[in-house]
């Protein structure tokens, strides 16, 4: 099973070592020092360097991750390819555009390293304008699976938490939540973003009656989905 291995960089920045045997992969490599202390400590040979999307955040330790191991930066046209292997594992490559058009999700079969379209109780901006592919891109990480671990590309919990609670106070599910929460190691499940995440719970009944107090659409799906969007 792949292991991942979780580094704090920058004020919330969050980036991804996933490794097996000797293999490993660095994804979001803003840690870069770090990410090759744990490399040189464990034994293991950097194989890959890559980025869920080309902001410069998630980019920065790109350089450093190249010049001090003999990885490969995997190219746009790598990953487009839908999926890499790691020791003999494969690695899903999702595309989630949205966030930016670029972006692209990891997934493991049991972890999904989400960038910067899903946080852990919210989802990213839409830089890109395509509010459409945006939705369609969570709908895609609405269907693995509830258990599959949520590894996103900041610590926003607290922030998102709250915004959360502004749009539906009545859900305990985010206070118990916060309760578990965990700077040292932030993640969620997709279980939870369902219990949490109003982005995933635009179908849940006490949600829509809340849009619908609101005065916002909710006919179909992609009316609710578009009303949650609207909410500052």
């Amino acid at each position: 099973m792949l292991k991942i291995k979780q580094f704090r960089y920058g004020f919330d920045n969050l980036g991804y070592l996933v490794y097996e045997g000797a293999s490993a992969l660095a994804v979001d490599g803003g840690a870069a020092d770090a990410m090759l202390t744990f490399v040189a400590q464990n034994g293991l040979s950097l194989q890959y360097v890559a980025n869920t999307h080309d902001h410069q955040d998630h980019t920065s330790g790109n350089t450093a991750l190249l010049k001090g191991s003999n990885a490969r930066l995997l190219t746009a046209e790598d990953l487009q390819k839908g999926a890499i292997e790691l020791a003999g594992m494969q690695i899903q490559i999702i595309r989630t555009p949205g966030h930016t058009d670029d972006s692209l999700c990891f997934y493991t079969g049991d972890t999904l390293i989400s960038g910067d379209t899903l946080f852990n109780g919210t989802i990213g901006n839409c830089f890109s304008g395509n509010l459409k592919g945006f939705y369609n891109s969570i709908l895609k990480l609405m269907a693995l699976p509830e258990g599959t671990i949520v590894y996103a590309g900041h610590d926003y919990v607290r922030d998102s938490l709250a915004f959360a609670k502004h749009i539906e106070p009545g859900n305990q599910a985010n206070d118990d939540f916060l309760r578990r929460y965990d700077p040292e190691n932030v993640f969620s499940t997709l279980a939870d973003e369902k219990n949490i995440n109003p982005y995933f719970r635009f179908n849940e009944p006490a949600l829509v009656a809340l849009l619908e107090k609101r005065g916002l659409p909710v006919a179909t799906q992609w009316e609710r989905w578009q009303s949650l969007m609207s909410i500052e």
